[in-house]
């Protein structure tokens, strides 16, 4: 599996999602969700599984269960210290009990996110690293122009050039149909809002020429 260079269907990352839910039970079985519950450890265990399958790279020789897990161990961890970190601004006070999460809403937000990588992974090669790496949707988390301009070797400004690029080509209502009507933003006003931001986004490259 090769999901940065396979592009694959929602159905796919569905599938591949549901595929591998045990690396995450598996993981909060044998190392424990810390500071978190273990349906808060399972969600931000299914985000890590997510960014993994956006990241996982087979060329460097390592099976997509033992990348997963790392992955999923950082999110997690990264979870627990989040919470910690919360709980500790209380200064000592309880705060008001939270409803359990809903299960539809869940379901929903896993939709969305399954919707949102199929999308990213239809980009092209580079502009989807650029999207990957900027918006820390791969196992490093976010990383600056520079840090991106080094790896494709190219200067800081045309990495902000293919980010632009990038942006205007996912709000396209021609490409972005499936997650706008996921986040109901699909109407008339919302997809020539959308034009109306890669129209002045062309102006603006125009001008600096």
């Amino acid at each position: 599996m090769n999901t940065c260079k396979h592009k694959l269907t929602r159905r796919q990352v569905e599938e591949e999602m549901e595929r591998h839910q045990g690396l995450i039970h598996a993981f909060i079985r044998r190392q424990g969700g810390g500071e978190i519950s273990y349906e808060e450890a399972l969600q931000a265990g299914r985000m890590g599984l997510w960014r993994a399958l956006l990241g996982y790279d087979p060329a460097r020789g390592t099976a997509f269960s033992t990348y997963a897990w790392v992955v999923i161990c950082r999110q997690i961890h990264q979870r627990a210290k989040e919470v910690k970190w919360e709980g500790d601004s209380w200064q000592g006070e309880l705060p008001a009990a939270q409803p359990a999460p809903d299960p539809e809403r869940r379901a929903e937000q896993k939709l969305i996110e399954a919707s949102l990588f199929e999308l990213v992974g239809r980009l092209p090669q580079r502009l989807q690293q650029v999207i990957v790496h900027r918006y820390g949707l791969g196992e490093q988390g976010e990383w600056t122009l520079q840090e991106i301009g080094a790896e494709l070797e190219v200067t800081r400004e045309r990495v902000r050039q293919l980010q632009q690029e990038a942006l205007a080509w996912l709000r396209h209502p021609a490409h972005s149909v499936g997650v706008r009507q996921l986040l109901d933003k699909n109407t008339a006003a919302d997809y020539r809002h959308a034009l109306a931001q890669n129209a002045a986004q062309r102006r603006s490259r125009r001008g600096k020429r």
